[in-house]
């Protein structure tokens, strides 16, 4: 099928719808896990074997984060790779750590708060993508879940929230994380795939210049 765009008609290939695919996918897995701990930490409590569990689901939400990464539609390139280079320092920095700490991940980060100076980035990553889809799509739940997450770990950095609050801010970003997760699929494809007039154009632009 033929779209016109800003720039010029554009076709939705198989690949782009791939693509999409794909993307929507990995959010899911990434809420899923992200979701899945939460709840595991809120019901059974920091015990050694959900600790255990909350490392390989942060791994799985790493890598689901990282597929998403490489197969979002962004116009602006020099933001897509920024965000890439975002995930990419906080899952190094998320290696060292588990490969050099002395308890189980989870529990290391919680109780050094520095370290959010090297696995934020991973977040910074995922908040460019609240921040893509709410600006995109204006729906409430990336809305909250842009300012949330930075709000909860600076918070949490810095050491000014109770417990309680951080409790709170978690479940809620866990819970907004899965609607927005659960809401993409439903939506229909060239939506998330956008102007591909605007992608040619652009190239065209760096290009010439």
């Amino acid at each position: 099928m033929v779209y016109q765009g800003q720039f010029g008609t554009y076709t939705i290939t198989e690949r782009d719808r791939a693509e999409v695919i794909t993307y929507r996918g990995g959010l899911v897995a990434a809420a899923l896990s992200f979701a899945l701990g939460t709840l595991l930490l809120f019901w059974q409590g920091a015990t050694p074997i959900v600790l255990q569990i909350l490392t390989y689901l942060y791994a799985i939400f790493t890598i689901s984060l990282g597929i998403s990464l490489l197969t979002i539609h962004i116009y602006l390139i020099p933001l897509h790779r920024l965000l890439q280079i975002f995930w990419g320092i906080g899952t190094i920095a998320s290696i060292v750590i588990g490969f050099n700490a002395n308890l189980p991940f989870a529990l290391y980060i919680y109780q050094n708060p520095a370290t959010i100076l090297g696995i934020g980035f991973t977040f910074a990553a995922l908040t460019g993508i609240y921040f893509k889809e709410g600006f995109c799509f204006h729906r409430l739940e990336t809305q909250i879940l842009t300012p949330i997450v930075p709000v909860l770990l600076l918070g949490h950095l810095t050491g000014v929230f109770p417990v309680q609050l951080e409790q709170i801010l978690l479940g809620i970003w866990a819970l907004c994380f899965l609607i927005f997760a659960a809401r993409k699929f439903p939506q229909d494809i060239p939506s998330d795939i956008g102007d591909k007039s605007i992608f040619d154009y652009l190239k065209q632009q760096r290009a010439s210049s």
